[in-house]
């Protein structure tokens, strides 16, 4: 497979992301720079510039320029100045212009690692905003940039978001060169390739593009290429700028593009042939392409035992049906289809609901938005107290409303049986839309009964099978219907009967199996 750049990449074309200094040369007098630096940076306190003189000249020599907090500050006194120091007094005068650049660059990378050369303001500020050290010399109009990025970040903890029982407890931190090295301790192929372009005009955010050539579909990441570097924005905080910039249906409730903390999670959809999108300071990564079925599988699924893990996966798509229809059933039946109840049963819904003003969609909506709060509330508040307050508050709220009359006892246990059941999704995005539309099926159950449900998910169904997520069919291998797929869909096979791999890779590399 041929690697086609990005048309954007900072590698290849930094002044693209700074187009008003691009064509401003470095000026010869270091000094002259050092003006230049703090007039358009406002003085900030965090820039540090120090100056290197020879014996017996006024006019600096050399100059370093760093940001405080993104450079290494020891690195940058303990192997730069010390080579300035040692290099430098030799030349005075007009012998600055004689400087070997190539023996001083060679110098610093023996005790500094790579080292690259800019000629104009534009490369000079975005090296300089990454962390790199700037290096400019009197008579040169060009500098050097020393990689020397060190800032603080988040270690490397369990996941809480996506937790596991049995498996690796790691997850991803905000550190974009922490991330990938997670993953290059799960994958230790050489096929494991990279593409990194910034974006983002005035954060210069990297993005990386990560894939295992010879499984991704050329086309699939392709489109990917093409769809990061048509992003034209001035700033990327968070990898859901990006989701949201390059999914296909982008007025669709339901994700097309999967996120996910844990880098074994990555791991196992690389060797499938998607693609991973790493985002500089988020510690979420996207996977594209993906499917319907994805948002239902954990990563424990694949450490536990096949009949365990497949129990557990068929739960979880039983809980999904109860959380999005539950209370819409209950609404249509004891509304339009009392006869469909046993005599008992209807009787003693009947004593229930004796005194209750409200009927059964307006109960139903008022326990439903009730517990959205509580859930919203316990999300927000401090964590030592956030889970006391949606478990103890839906409890007291929904029995003072059954001892006041507002709502019956059976309506209580069907909104917390239909909350209980939206947590058993893997995936907080996909519960999201499950959420929001378990009001509208809630209003055509009121609204038509049993036939509005029915219409309603037949709607559903059609929109979900219309779908794609980078040209690749969402509820794949459903709709259509992929035979060696559903060995990991619906359930999952034991390990030694998953011989092929899925129809998002390339068919030519489709065995897991390798003889040698």
């Amino acid at each position: 497979m041929q690697r086609q750049p990005f048309t954007n990449r900072s590698s290849s074309n930094d002044n693209q992301m700074l187009p008003e200094y691009a064509n401003i040369p470095i000026d010869p007098s270091v000094e002259n720079n050092l003006v230049r630096l703090k007039r358009d940076m406002g003085g900030s306190d965090d820039l540090i510039m120090r100056q290197i003189h020879n014996e017996g000249i006024n006019t600096a020599a050399a100059a370093v320029v760093y940001i405080d907090g993104l450079s290494n500050a020891m690195a940058i006194n303990q192997y730069i100045f010390d080579v300035l120091d040692y290099s430098l007094p030799r030349y005075d005068g007009e012998d600055m212009m004689t400087l070997d650049a190539g023996s001083l660059a060679k110098k610093l990378l023996n005790g500094m690692g790579p080292v690259r050369t800019v000629t104009d303001l534009g490369s000079l500020y975005k090296n300089l905003l990454s962390g790199q050290a700037i290096i400019m010399l009197r008579g040169h109009q060009y500098a050097y940039c020393a990689d020397i990025r060190e800032w603080k970040g988040r270690d490397v903890t369990e996941s809480t978001n996506q937790t596991s029982i049995r498996g690796p407890r790691e997850s991803f931190t905000e550190t974009l060169r922490t991330n990938t090295s997670l993953i290059r301790r799960k994958i230790k192929d050489p096929r494991l390739w990279m593409e990194t372009v910034t974006i983002g005009h005035m954060t210069k955010t990297d993005v990386t593009l990560m894939y295992i050539n010879g499984l991704a579909k050329p086309d699939v990441l392709q489109l990917v290429r093409d769809r990061l570097s048509a992003i034209k924005i001035d700033g990327i905080l968070d990898s859901g700028y990006i989701e949201e910039l390059i999914e296909d249906n982008k007025w669709s409730l339901f994700p097309t593009i999967f996120n996910t903390e844990l880098p074994d999670n990555v791991a196992g959809q690389l060797l499938e042939g998607r693609v991973a999108i790493l985002v500089e300071g988020t510690p979420n990564v996207l996977i594209a392409p993906t499917q319907m079925v994805t948002f239902f599988q954990s990563t424990e699924d694949y450490y536990q035992r096949t009949f365990y893990a497949s129990l557990l996966r068929i739960l979880r798509f039983g809980s999904v049906f109860i959380s999005l229809l539950f209370p819409s059933l209950y609404i249509a039946i004891t509304t339009f289809h009392r006869d469909m109840l046993p005599a008992s049963l209807l009787i003693s819904l009947a004593a229930q609901r004796e005194g209750v003003p409200f009927p059964a969609f307006f109960e139903a909506l008022i326990m439903e938005i009730t517990f959205e709060i509580l859930r919203e509330a316990g999300l927000r508040m401090p964590r030592a107290i956030g889970q006391a307050v949606s478990v103890v508050g839906t409890l007291v709220i929904g029995q003072a409303a059954v001892e006041a009359g507002i709502v019956s006892a059976a309506m209580v246990i069907v909104v917390s049986i239909t909350a209980i059941s939206t947590f058993t999704l893997p995936a907080y995005s996909m519960s999201i839309p499950v959420r929001i539309l378990r009001f509208a099926f809630m209003g055509v159950a009121a609204s038509f009964g049993l036939f509005g449900i029915i219409m309603g998910f037949f709607v559903l169904m059609l929109h979900l099978c219309a779908l794609r997520s980078f040209g690749e069919p969402f509820m794949a291998p459903l709709s259509p219907f992929i035979k060696t797929d559903m060995q990991d869909a619906l359930f999952r096979l034991p390990r030694w009967l998953m011989f092929k791999r899925p129809e998002t890779s390339l068919k030519t590399d489709s065995s897991r199996i390798r003889k040698n």
